[in-house]
């Protein structure tokens, strides 16, 4: 009998956990959107507010209906208040005052709709010091502190691109933001303004850092690349294989040691920690690794606990078996996009690639002589896909 926790990627007749729920999303950068193809992923109805229709800068469009709207016109913002008296959560990415300039900001748009959610995506936060600065992913995770955990030691800081204060400080924790206040909305029916800081965010994925200080992963003078899992240890770090390819070795218990001694055939004595140890071991992996390819070595641990897994390459996850029988991947056009997660056993989240584009103009209940004159002054452009003169 079928666990009713189980997931299938069959279709289901069960709802998106998001269903019903109406977002404007005023385009950005990337934490934006990737904050909205989350909501829009699991459920939620999405409008995309940008300056043009065809944004190549937006890779993360699908599924979201677009309207352009020139918001330094008064008409502009006159849709805009429409749309957010009839919408959820507004999603803006813009420096601490510009949406208060278009007489758009939390306070007049929530006075209008009491159950908005108003979420403000920015790097430095609604108030302090550099709340008005520019920034990027590298200086936000800088000005965080985990940036300064990040790299080898004796090497200078590095960024895992943009991944810590962009999408897991940024977007991520901006979609947890938001589903917080909706669920508290269920029990007062009012909404309220999500202050999700780009700094807070990346400092708050890495408590974990911060607050693990005392533990004996942590080298004596805790320096940069020097510890067990930021590359310190040997038996915790990545080698390159004969083919130029790379396997990731995370033996750190004792038994997984172990086994992967016995599958490299290393000496028996080798042990994990030690000064004179490590300075052998890295160098006996790396010898050991560079003797066979990467499909070679993957086949040798297939099958035990050593924690020795391949590198896979990005444009070959999908067919990695594992990832593959998962159906962990998508195709979407030349693209390969990964499916929603977490999964759901009865409302799992699903790729959009359409949206229902008619719904917005509905909501803005626009007589045929008011679209036109809307369009002929440029205030509003449409898709093809949507009424047009």
């Amino acid at each position: 009998m079928q666990s009713p926790f189980s997931f299938s990627l069959a279709k289901t007749t069960c709802e998106m956990p998001l269903k019903g729920i109406k977002v404007l999303e005023f385009v950005g950068l990337a934490p934006g959107p990737l904050c909205g193809k989350i909501l829009a992923d699991f459920g939620a109805t999405v409008t995309r507010i940008d300056k043009m229709l065809e944004n190549p800068l937006d890779v993360l469009h699908h599924g979201k209906s677009t309207l352009a709207i020139n918001l330094k016109k008064s008409e502009g913002q006159d849709l805009v208040r429409q749309l957010a008296s009839k919408y959820d959560v507004i999603v803006e990415p813009f420096r601490p005052g510009i949406m208060e300039k278009l007489n758009l900001g939390p306070s007049e748009l929530c006075a209008t709709n009491p159950r908005l959610i108003y979420a403000r995506l920015t790097g430095f936060g609604q108030q302090g010091r550099l709340a008005a600065r520019a920034g990027h992913d590298l200086n936000y995770a800088a000005i965080s502190g985990v940036l300064s955990m990040l790299g080898r030691k004796h090497e200078k800081p590095t960024s895992p691109i943009n991944l810590l204060a962009d999408f897991a400080g940024g977007s991520v924790m901006c979609a947890l933001g938001i589903c917080l206040a909706l669920l508290e909305r269920h029990r007062s029916g009012r909404g309220q303004v999500v202050d999700a800081a780009m700094v807070d965010g990346a400092a708050y994925v890495a408590s974990w850092l911060f607050m693990s200080r005392s533990l004996s992963i942590w080298s004596e003078h805790q320096e940069r690349g020097a510890n067990l899992l930021d590359g310190g240890a040997y038996f915790y770090d990545t080698y390159e294989t004969k083919d130029g390819r790379y396997m990731s070795v995370g033996a750190l218990e004792p038994q997984f040691f172990e086994l992967l001694k016995q599958r490299l055939e290393l000496p028996p004595e080798l042990s994990q920690y030690g000064e004179e140890h490590e300075e052998l071991g890295r160098r006996l992996l790396t010898e050991a690794f560079l003797t066979k390819t990467q499909a070679e070595w993957s086949a040798i641990f297939e099958d035990v606990d050593a924690c020795v897994y391949p590198v896979v390459e990005w444009q070959e996850a999908a067919e990695h078996h594992h990832n593959a029988e998962r159906a962990s991947f998508e195709r979407s056009e030349d693209s390969l996009v990964p499916r929603p997660a977490p999964r759901l056993s009865r409302t799992p989240g699903k790729l959009r690639h359409h949206a229902n584009d008619n719904g917005v103009l509905e909501d803005l209940q626009l007589t045929p002589e008011e679209l036109r004159h809307l369009q002929e002054d440029g205030v509003l452009t449409l898709p093809s896909t949507q009424h047009k003169l």
